[in-house]
């Protein structure tokens, strides 16, 4: 059986949320496919991972011996993500732009699973697991538009997921989100629409496309 790690972080709540839509579309589709599968589910703005301490990020550093007893606490915190997170198939991640960069939230749960001599470092101990990604946002930051240069989404988690965690990453972009909301953006909705059915219609055939490679 596959075991599944989703992961939301947008502030909005369920259908007001464009990453959360297109993750729960994503999940409705895999589970339809694997149902005796396992998913885990953390909603980082809903219940929110610790931000990183000193104790957390010392404690990482020192055997378990030398740790205090606040160093041995807040490691603990990170053990249990760092697990879920190798003890995934897949995972599927919502990662709404807000103001050019990913949510705190999600920030604060990559300082948690990121572990230089076992997540990270020569030999990534989720080394090759599946990640999709749905890098929502309320403009295009595509390549030729005015605010490329402000895109610091898909890049930094490039970065994180794949460079250093040794994730195979995949992502899904569903853009223009604030089209409908932004009366300035009205021209844009029918880019909107169109980019909303393509984010559905990726969710759908990647949970599939996963599904069927997990559990052939």
């Amino acid at each position: 059986m596959a075991t599944l790690l989703h992961i939301d972080s947008s502030v909005l709540p369920g259908e007001a949320s464009s990453s959360r839509s297109v993750t729960a579309a994503f999940r409705r589709t895999w589970e339809e496919q694997h149902p005796a599968g396992t998913v885990i589910y953390r909603d980082l703005a809903a219940d929110p991972v610790p931000h990183i301490t000193a104790d957390a990020w010392s404690a990482g550093y020192a055997t378990p011996s030398e740790r205090t007893p606040e160093q041995s606490a807040a490691f603990a915190v990170r053990v249990k993500l760092i697990e879920e997170l190798e003890q995934a198939d897949a995972v599927l991640i919502g990662a709404p732009m807000h103001n050019f960069s990913i949510p705190s939230t999600l920030k604060a749960w990559l300082d948690s699973v990121l572990l230089l001599g076992r997540t990270a470092g020569e030999a990534p101990s989720a080394q090759g697991t599946p990640v999709v990604v749905v890098a929502s946002r309320g403009g295009s930051y595509a390549p030729g538009t005015p605010r490329e240069g402000f895109e610091f989404v898909q890049n930094y988690l490039e970065a994180v997921l794949k460079r250093t965690l040794g994730l195979d990453l995949d992502f899904i972009v569903p853009e223009l989100t604030m089209a409908p909301r932004n009366a300035a953006m009205a021209e844009l909705i029918p880019l909107y629409e169109a980019s909303r059915k393509r984010a559905f219609e990726d969710a759908t055939a990647k949970a599939k496309e996963l599904t069927a490679r997990l559990t052939a």
